[in-house]
């Protein structure tokens, strides 16, 4: 199809199916149940930014940014952006490492229900064969339909297959190479690589630099080409669709997505940031942080075991396995969901460190993931000293957990009680469940301890209900099971 006869193929969707495009009809949909059971998830930035490996995934931008640190060694290792522009990486960008079926293999062993690679990130190269630009991994670079090849190989692993796209931010992302001289020039036109590359605006301006009628229209096309060939289950967006330009588009593709999932029988779900979707119509992420309190409704947080960056790169600050694990039962306790992110490098392969992080996760879920996977939400989510902060971007310092801080979440009879940094004296404290507690006054049957053989003592009386497990050595958090009647 030709851009107008998707154009009249979307709207034609739009008025046959059940959701229209507007709030109230939106609002029909229901967070599949998959999802809020799943818990678990891998996100992967991998493209053509993993070949310098240098910054972070931003470095399409940042190296077009004079005096920037990518700047400078763009100009030191590859030399003038005149005569190496960024468009100059996608030969060097083969993936001839990359095995699907590793990944999945991987990412089954770490414990993940569900798995969403990049699409298209803000450099504006497809992953996926693509009929709306030539610039895709089917094309150039590997020449394969690597998105294809993940897809397939996560299936055969019983994991769902997502796709995200940070398509919206092209539209200035590459701007900056018009303030030299460097590849990235005028005239520019629909399809070429670098185009539109308008100024920059103020992020956080919900009307600045409004894209153009041809840009959104052609950001909708590749959407839903992802959406017809590769039928994700969920779609998530990064920032600035949050644009007012954006908002009659991502009804557009809401209610064109969610009808392909009323034709297919696959319940799907999009992701949103900064209010871009209409509150109970999407999902909300938090990226790089979490909430302080329980939330009535269902939230994930996206974050990376990286610090530094979301892509891979020779100097990535890599966080422990066991913050990770303390974040997830936080973010489970609070009904929530963890997409965590790994970034492989140029030749397709996993580094090390990403590996070791999650099979130690892996690890900790095949003893733990009862009180992970397939739980809803307690009374409360939890207690103890410590606060997390609230809000995107508050995951720069490790959490100080103490072994005062414990997470509930409850299956059928059973409350599960992690304790996220168990006590050297193995002497457990839960205040929430101490006789005439405002949260829980029911009967309690026995506990068990997840992964050990000891059986606990335990007691209860008006202070708390303590639990004694001696024996107990652990780094990583420990769950208690208590039966309840």
């Amino acid at each position: 199809m030709n851009k107008n006869e998707y154009l009249q193929h979307i709207e034609t969707n739009i008025a046959s199916g059940k959701f229209k495009d507007n709030w109230t009809s939106l609002r029909q949909f229901g967070v599949p149940d998959w999802y809020q059971k799943a818990k678990f998830g891998i996100f992967i930035h991998w493209g053509v930014y993993s070949v310098p490996a240098y910054d972070s995934e931003w470095y399409s931008r940042n190296m077009y940014i004079q005096g920037s640190k990518a700047y400078e060694h763009h100009l030191a290792t590859y030399g003038k952006h005149r005569d190496f522009g960024y468009k100059d990486f996608i030969p060097m960008f083969q993936a001839e490492k990359f095995d699907a079926d590793e990944w999945a293999t991987l990412f089954k062993q770490a414990g993940a229900r569900y798995v969403m690679p990049v699409a298209e990130h803000h450099d504006g190269f497809q992953m996926y064969k693509s009929s709306i630009s030539h610039y895709n991994t089917y094309e150039m670079g590997p020449k394969r339909d690597l998105l294809g090849e993940m897809k397939e190989a996560y299936k055969k692993q019983g994991l769902t297959f997502c796709v995200s796209s940070h398509r919206a931010e092209h539209w200035f992302f590459m701007s900056h190479g018009k303030e030299f001289e460097s590849d990235i020039q005028e005239p520019m036109q629909r399809g070429d690589f670098y185009w539109p590359a308008m100024p920059e605006p103020d992020h956080q301006d919900l009307y600045g630099s409004p894209p153009s009628q041809e840009y959104l229209e052609d950001w909708l096309i590749r959407c839903c080409e992802l959406v017809d060939e590769y039928q994700p289950s969920i779609f998530y967006f990064d920032w600035w669709i949050q644009n007012a330009a954006f908002k009659p588009y991502l009804k557009k593709f809401a209610a064109y997505y969610y009808n392909k999932g009323e034709e297919w029988g696959i319940p799907v779900a999009i992701n949103y940031k900064h209010e871009a979707f209409m509150f109970g119509t999407a999902v909300p992420d938090v990226e790089r942080g979490q909430f302080a309190e329980l939330k009535p409704y269902f939230w994930q947080t996206d974050t990376a075991v990286a610090r530094n960056s979301w892509c891979y790169t020779e100097n990535n600050h890599y966080k422990a396995a066991e913050e990770i694990i303390r974040d997830l039962v936080d973010i489970v306790s609070k009904n929530g969901s963890l997409l965590l992110n790994v970034g492989p490098k140029a030749d397709g392969t996993i580094p090390e460190e990403d590996q070791d992080i999650l099979l130690s996760i892996g690890k900790w879920l095949d003893i733990n993931g009862e009180a992970i996977y397939d739980t809803s939400f307690w009374r409360t989510y939890g207690e103890g000293p410590t606060e997390v902060k609230e809000g995107q971007f508050t995951d720069g310092d490790t959490k100080a957990f103490t072994s005062e801080d414990i997470r509930f979440t409850v299956k059928d009879h059973y409350l599960y009680a992690t304790v996220l940094v168990y006590p050297d004296n193995g002497v457990v404290h839960i205040k929430a469940l101490k006789e005439g507690s405002a949260h829980f006054h029911g009967i309690i049957q026995q506990v068990q301890i997840l992964g050990y053989e000891e059986q606990p003592h335990w007691e209860r009386n008006e202070e708390a209900l303590t639990i004694t497990a001696a024996g107990v050595k652990s780094s990583a958090p420990v769950v208690f099971k208590i039966e309840l009647d």
